[in-house]
């Protein structure tokens, strides 16, 4: 075996964390995916309960398709993943603990009389604010704060006007960094 010296050890080090930012910064498909979805959903709902259609909650199967293709999205990106880092299994671990517990909120929205908006936006600060973290990504970061920021007002604001915030948090905390993740990807930042 090789001994490496020091400035070797230091370019592979430098190569893995660019590869690692690199595989990371390629997931900007999922920030603008469902940045789009829930802002659809956020703003789909409020319009529908404003025609006082009796089910306005029903726009929100959007999100079916959604997790179909970003599952199927996810798995295609993996195989084709030249490297895999432990930033990027940490990374897929905090976003699928993250989807299972907005699955649980969900399924259980019964018993806080689906007053969900405020909780899934605070919660949603937390991944999108360790990712942001991960990246050393400062529009990802102050993503996660608006999140929890606008979370936080959301418990304070009247249940029919909860959508409209919740959408101004989506396009703040996950589209504006998405499309700047996706520009800095592409090279152009």
């Amino acid at each position: 075996m090789e001994n490496l010296s020091a400035q070797q050890s230091l370019e592979i080090i430098t190569s893995m964390i660019r590869m690692a930012e690199g595989n990371v910064k390629r997931n900007s498909f999922f920030f603008l995916l469902w940045g789009w979805v829930v802002v659809i959903g956020n703003l789909g709902m409020y319009i529908l309960d404003k025609l006082n259609y009796a089910h306005p909650y029903v726009i929100w199967v959007i999100t079916i398709p959604a997790w179909l293709f970003s599952m199927y999205k996810g798995y295609r990106m993996g195989r084709s993943q030249a490297v895999v880092t432990h930033l990027d299994r940490i990374t897929s671990a905090l976003w699928i603990t993250y989807g299972i517990c907005i699955f649980t909120i969900v399924a259980v929205g019964f018993k806080i009389n689906y007053q969900l908006n405020p909780l899934i936006l605070v919660i949603t600060a937390l991944p999108t604010l360790t990712s942001g973290i991960l990246l050393r990504f400062k529009p990802l970061i102050m993503g996660g704060i608006f999140f929890w920021a606008l979370g936080t007002i959301n418990f304070f604001v009247p249940q029919d006007l909860q959508p409209l915030v919740g959408a101004l948090a989506i396009i703040g905390g996950y589209l504006v960094p998405g499309y700047m993740l996706k520009k800095k990807d592409n090279g152009d930042v």
